[in-house]
């Protein structure tokens, strides 16, 4: 299995469960940092875990790092493409380098990597590709344009690559994760393709109202920890979802029910 975005947050998280669950991962990321940290928490489980340091924003190196990820596992079963950015800022003061970063990654890397991967993936064994739209996609969350722009790409791109890909075996699939505690969020991410929301100083903090989980968290807490995530993915990417292609599963404490 290939995770992007494995450095940090719900990537690293991923990184882990899955191997937990007994797989060979390749976790890729564009801070060395981060990979280190994701294999000194890998434990026992840290002979199957292999790591590439990818942008996935750069095609070249996309194409090199696919290419050193499928060679390492010997093949190509699952592709998880977590990396991802977030800025955030009124509409008038959101550049054109920002909004044009979050898509290259969020969005344009998407692409890329599974463009690189689709070859090995024909030849996988019960082959899926997990990616990560949000619940920004189809709902709305104030600041952040760009970040739902591109989330929602992903989630139409998914749909139409589950159609195109349905006879050849490949399964496709979306998690929408909201409200949940990782370095995108509290700007805390080893990663440079994790950078926290920075949200406007005079914020409307009344206006996340609509995006609140619902369900109760331990002290109050707004955020649920990555693993919420991860368990989802795990299945997605594995064989008991066999039957499951071109949907997305929604992770946000019922934020939007």
């Amino acid at each position: 299995m290939l995770i992007t975005g494995g450095g940090s947050g719900i990537g690293q998280a991923c990184v882990h469960r899955i191997l937990a669950e007994g797989a060979r991962v390749v976790a890729a990321d564009i801070s060395e940092a981060g990979l280190a940290d994701t294999v000194a928490k890998a434990g026992e489980h840290g002979a199957r875990l292999s790591t590439v340091v990818l942008d996935v924003g750069d095609e070249p190196a996309v194409r090199r790092g696919v290419a050193d990820a499928v060679e390492t596992l010997g093949g190509l079963d699952t592709l998880v493409n977590a990396a991802g950015i977030l800025r955030s800022a009124h509409l008038e003061q959101t550049t054109l380098a920002d909004f044009e970063r979050v898509l290259r990654i969020n969005l344009t890397g998407t692409f890329l990597v599974t463009r690189e991967a689709i070859a090995a993936l024909r030849l996988g064994n019960g082959p899926s590709v997990v990616n990560f739209s949000s619940t920004s996609a189809q709902f709305a969350h104030p600041y952040m344009a760009a970040y739902a722009a591109s989330k929602g790409g992903v989630l139409a791109m998914t749909h139409s690559w589950a159609m195109e890909f349905a006879k050849a075996g490949i399964r496709f699939n979306c998690v929408q994760p909201g409200s949940i505690s990782s370095g995108m969020t509290d700007g805390s991410g080893a990663s440079r393709q994790s950078v926290g929301p920075g949200l406007p100083e005079d914020v409307d903090f009344a206006l996340f109202g609509k995006v609140a989980p619902m369900l109760a968290r331990e002290g109050g807490a707004f955020f649920a920890a990555p693993d919420a995530v991860a368990g989802a993915v795990a299945m997605l990417g594995g064989p008991d979802a066999y039957f499951i292609t071109g949907t997305e599963i929604r992770i946000d404490g019922g934020a939007h029910m």
